[in-house]
């Protein structure tokens, strides 16, 4: 199936957007990874970025954050431009990735995880740890223990609660469900809930179709670097001989 890739983002969806991104490339040293990306996430959204592995989507959250190698086109959160800066840079503009490996600090234990990163923003306050501990009872059980201590379903949820922790409040979240346990995975799924009634703003890269599909409001789907299809939830019925043939599910 040829990639179609999607129409540039309108100027009043990026006025009204948390994350609008426009013809996006990105390259890791001399490999082309992204082709002219063009995504809008609304505030308040859950958007999903489905598709095989390797056909973009973790390089578009990388890219993103600046974490890649040279990137060219526009990348907008709230509203500012986003593609010249450094990581850290971007991050105060309110944006926390749980990248896929998690990045716990196995010396420290669950609380001191918690409470390493700093403060992103003087106007948005993060989750206290009594709001985090509420939210993931699990990790205020295991306070104490070393992160190498943790199962991998409780080392997941630290690496989401250590961003709310920050202001974050556009999340860029790489396959927080793969390999965890059924009941680990439905306290994601209630997290992910409770944090869009919260208002925040969520991007998720997700294998686990049944995982992704009744919680995000739209999809895009990747290939070879591309945007080839997007749609609303309400779209996902009919689309899903489309969806079957890209994604085999």
């Amino acid at each position: 199936m040829s990639a179609v890739q999607s129409p540039s983002v309108s100027a009043a969806a990026q006025s009204t957007a948390a994350l609008s991104i426009e013809n996006l490339q990105a390259w890791y040293g001399e490999s082309h990874i992204l082709h002219n990306v063009n995504l809008s996430v609304n505030k308040g959204e859950v958007v999903t970025l489905l598709g095989r592995n390797g056909a973009g989507r973790t390089t578009t959250m990388r890219a993103i954050m600046g974490l890649t190698g040279a990137r060219k086109g526009s990348i907008k959160i709230g509203g500012v431009e986003t593609i010249a800066l450094p990581t850290y840079k971007i991050a105060h503009h309110g944006v926390g990735y749980c990248p896929e490996e998690r990045g716990i600090f196995s010396s420290l234990s669950t609380e001191e995880n918690l409470l390493l990163p700093p403060s992103l923003s003087i106007t948005e306050k993060g989750m206290s740890v009594d709001e985090i501990y509420d939210m993931f009872p699990n990790l205020k059980e295991r306070r104490n223990s070393q992160g190498t201590r943790l199962s991998g379903g409780e080392q997941q949820m630290l690496a989401v609660a250590r961003i709310l922790r920050t202001g974050a409040r556009l999340l860029l979240l790489d396959e927080i469900s793969e390999g965890l346990a059924p009941v680990i995975v439905q306290t994601l799924a209630r997290m992910i809930t409770t944090l869009k009634a919260k208002g925040y703003t969520i991007v998720m890269v997700e294998q686990n179709f049944r995982f992704a599909a009744p919680l995000a409001d739209r999809f895009y789907v990747m290939e070879h670097g591309q945007i080839v299809e997007s749609f609303a939830s309400s779209q996902l019925e009919q689309k899903m001989p489309v969806l079957n043939a890209l994604l085999g599910v």
